[in-house]
């Protein structure tokens, strides 16, 4: 028998008569007390419950109920149904128990699979092996990012929107690819949008597609990023660049999953999930009137805080070695090894390019080393300084971060291309640190 705990007499009656016509008994209750007499009184299959009740809309409520459901019946799977705005609150239950969670207006078969999954796997009928967590590459052990993968592994199999915030060169497109491998459309595409780099003339044509004869030059149909990812996740980087105009047709496609192509009039419907990411800080944007609220409260509704490799400098000697490795079987070396003089070297510079930076040094301190990479290799390397006292530590990260910026600036001769490249940074985040710094 399966109890239907929800205070809504409508929505109790429809789950009732859906899971009478799967083949299931059904008990019902209106509020919580009514749940915990029935829960000590007899065993059920499985759960629906709301998280919501009239007395209040905080999901306090619904949180404490799913406490003490699980204290008296704790291997009785608990299927979660929540409205949209309300998933947050559907993954804090997953984290006291829940089996799953359904958002409303749910879907009929969806619903009845999930059910009949539950309670078949609760039986013991059916055995699966639990799958191993993918990191997709994710080198660290730091506490934050250990904290950070912890995280990703709980909220991967939503199908919450996540927004990933974090530096240039932090690796947020990995962390956006590790949450979709994690997810239950992990076999799906992944595809990867640099909004950054598309211009608002084009943005339509290459989010949406366009019909052949659209426009000139368009010689045939194709499709856009959005009809690609169907099915998979859309990783929409560098959201922050995203002009308003743009930001307006966006918003739209993530609130009706619907669009049309250029010069098409026919509306193709899309099932994804959406990933953001943003080294911009958003809250400050919306104050400005730069980027729209509306928008910013639809892709963030889980918040991953990316840390810069300055706040890991502990993981810096895995990544030396990751790179070092890699570096050297891509390129037919055989592999150095690195002294500990150098290793310490590495850990104490400030890396305004974070990762990218980081993999910048090694690979081109293994390509111009020896079987042993010392210290001089990577001073060699770290904006081709000739001496020490040009990159020892002095003052704060801010004081390190400028004086690295000024060097290899002088360097290059002014040539901000060359520069950003050297630092492993963007243009445009290169430009932002000589703002802050001053810097002409």
């Amino acid at each position: 028998m399966i109890l239907i705990i929800d205070d809504d007499k409508a929505v109790r009656m429809s789950l009732g008569l859906l899971l009478k016509r799967g083949g299931y008994d059904v008990d019902y209750a209106a509020d919580p007390e009514e749940a915990l007499s029935k829960v000590r009184q007899q065993n059920y299959e499985l759960m629906l419950m709301d998280m919501n009740y009239s007395r209040g809309v905080s999901g306090e409520e619904g949180i404490e109920l799913l406490r003490k459901v699980k204290i008296f019946q704790p291997d009785t799977p608990v299927i979660l149904i929540t409205a949209w705005g309300s998933i947050e609150l559907a993954v804090e239950g997953m984290r006291h128990g829940a089996y799953d969670f359904m958002t409303k207006p749910w879907n009929n078969g969806l619903l009845l699979q999930r059910i009949e999954t539950a309670i078949d796997l609760n039986r013991g009928s059916v055995e699966i092996e639990t799958p191993r967590f993918n990191r997709a590459g994710i080198i660290g052990e730091s506490r934050g990012m250990t904290e950070l993968l912890s995280t990703v592994e709980r909220i991967a199999p939503t199908e919450a929107p996540v927004l990933i915030l974090g530096e240039n060169g932090t690796g947020k497109e990995m962390v956006a690819h590790a949450v979709h491998l994690n997810s239950n459309r992990g076999k799906a595409p992944f595809v990867m949008v640099n909004l950054g780099g598309i211009s608002q003339s084009l943005f339509e044509s290459e989010m949406f597609g366009h019909a052949k004869g659209a426009f000139t030059g368009a010689v045939a149909s194709r499709k856009g990023r959005f009809e690609v990812a169907d099915k998979g996740t859309i990783f929409l980087d560098e959201i922050g660049d995203l002009d308003m105009s743009c930001q307006v047709k966006l918003l739209r496609v993530l609130q009706q999953h619907t669009f049309e192509p250029l010069g098409d009039t026919r509306t193709r419907k899309v099932d994804i999930r959406v990933i953001s990411a943003t080294n911009a800080n958003l809250r400050d944007m919306v104050a400005e009137k730069t980027f729209r609220e509306d928008l910013f409260y639809r892709i963030n509704l889980i918040t991953l805080h990316l840390p810069a490799l300055r706040e890991r400098r502990e993981d810096i000697p895995l990544l030396v070695r990751h790179f070092v490795e890699q570096g050297a079987k891509e390129n037919g070396l055989r592999m150095p090894e690195v002294s500990a003089e150098g290793m310490d070297f590495l850990t104490r510079l400030p890396y305004p390019g974070n990762i990218r930076q980081l993999k910048n040094m090694v690979e081109r301190a293994l390509l111009t080393g020896g079987r042993r990479l010392e210290k001089k290799d990577f001073l060699n390397v770290a904006g081709n300084a000739t001496e020490e006292r040009d990159i020892k530590p002095a003052g704060t990260i801010d004081d390190m971060e400028k004086a690295m910026i000024e060097r290899v600036l002088e360097e290059s001769g002014g040539n901000h291309s060359r520069a950003s490249r050297e630092l492993g940074l963007t243009r445009q985040a290169l430009y932002r640190r000589m703002e802050k710094y001053g810097l002409k």
